[in-house]
């Protein structure tokens, strides 16, 4: 089989660094894009304010006592859709295989070299460059031969920077990883590897495969591959995301309804940032509810159009678990889901294959 040579390009600090570029005042300044308000959201932050500890999903209040000199910008989604739109036609020109995840990131398969350059490193060097020429922003990058690997590369230059991960190192960095860092690994199921022992990638690898899907279900076989550098899943232009969702098990059960409406509109304003930075939202939303004694009910809501703000999911997802007070006991679980998307853009084109 052909070793795939595939591409993570991922914008720095993208909803940030656009207002930055746009207002030269704010350049070398903390910027968080984001409601200042009290129930605002920081949506992005830029390099100088992410040295504070703000990041997003977090709270305005939260950000602004984190960095008492940080700058909110209300974001501009026109502006970065546009931006977007810039640079998925310079990815065009290099592959037709491109599967954005996001208006700032995106896999490209340049596996069919259709420019001729040397390598694939050269080639995401090129794009890059493009990039910065083009629009004025830097992008970070990773190479190597399948998406797990590629992503987790474009994360160890940051910010303006790339790094390859070849066939021959791509187990050795997979055995070094902390298990949180692979994806599809949350926080609460890397927890749950810590407690059985289980702390890097090398620790996962070696785990018995039967035990493995005892433990995580399906998903145990998904995470032995991983733990092993094994990703074989192709870049697809037309994946279509089915939903996203934001869910939490709560240390302490929850039985107030001013406690639990406060934890699902938290776990709201984290699916409306998946969705600002997605560039798209959908028009059904479910709520998840699992009681002390482990039964779950759902709720939910289908409206004819795309939800248009973060206020509106908020108040559809306390509408859906009103319906369910009292509630017949106390509460474990809350999750917030949106589904039903629009359809995204996708990339197009046609393409000698190429080293790394």
């Amino acid at each position: 089989m052909t070793t795939r040579k595939i591409i993570h390009v991922d914008m720095d600090a993208f909803f940030a660094s656009v207002e930055q570029r746009d207002r030269p005042e704010l350049r070398g300044r903390p910027v968080a894009v984001g409601g200042s308000g009290g129930r605002g959201v920081v949506a992005a932050a830029s390099y100088e304010a992410r040295r504070f500890g703000v990041r997003s999903a977090m709270p305005s209040v939260t950000a602004a006592r984190l960095c008492p000199d940080l700058v909110f910008v209300r974001p501009r989604f026109d502006v970065y859709r546009e931006v977007s739109r810039q640079i998925r036609t310079i990815f065009a020109d290099y592959t037709e295989l491109i599967e954005p995840l996001s208006l700032d990131e995106a896999y490209l398969d340049v596996t069919a070299n259709r420019r001729g350059l040397p390598s694939a490193t050269a080639t995401a060097e090129e794009i890059r460059a493009r990039i910065l020429a083009e629009t004025g922003l830097t992008a970070s990058a990773g190479i190597s031969y399948n998406k797990l690997l590629a992503k987790l590369a474009s994360d160890m230059n940051k910010p303006n920077g790339q790094c390859v991960i070849t066939p021959a190192r791509g187990p050795a960095v997979a055995a070094a990883l902390d298990v949180g860092r692979f994806h599809g690994i949350g926080p609460k199921t890397a927890a749950k590897m810590n407690r059985l022992g289980i702390f890097t990638g090398a620790d996962l690898s070696k785990q018995d495969a039967t035990l493995l899907q005892a433990r995580f279900g399906k998903a145990g076989q998904w995470y032995q591959a991983i733990s092993r550098g094994e990703d074989h899943r192709p870049v697809s232009p037309h994946r279509l995301r089915k939903s996203s969702g934001s869910e939490t098990t709560f240390d302490k059960d929850l039985d107030a309804p001013e406690q639990i409406e406060k934890a699902l509109i938290g776990q709201a304003d984290e699916v409306w940032a998946w969705c600002e930075k997605a560039g798209t939202c959908g028009r059904t939303v479910t709520v998840k509810i699992k009681f002390d004694d482990f039964r779950i009910a759902t709720r939910s809501r289908t409206l004819a159009t795309a939800i248009s703000d973060r206020d509106l999911l908020r108040s559809i997802a306390v509408d859906l678990v009103r319906s369910i007070y009292p509630p017949r006991s106390s509460i474990r679980l809350l999750g917030v889901t949106i589904s039903t998307f629009e359809s995204p853009d996708t990339g197009a084109g046609h393409q000698m294959a190429m080293t790394f």
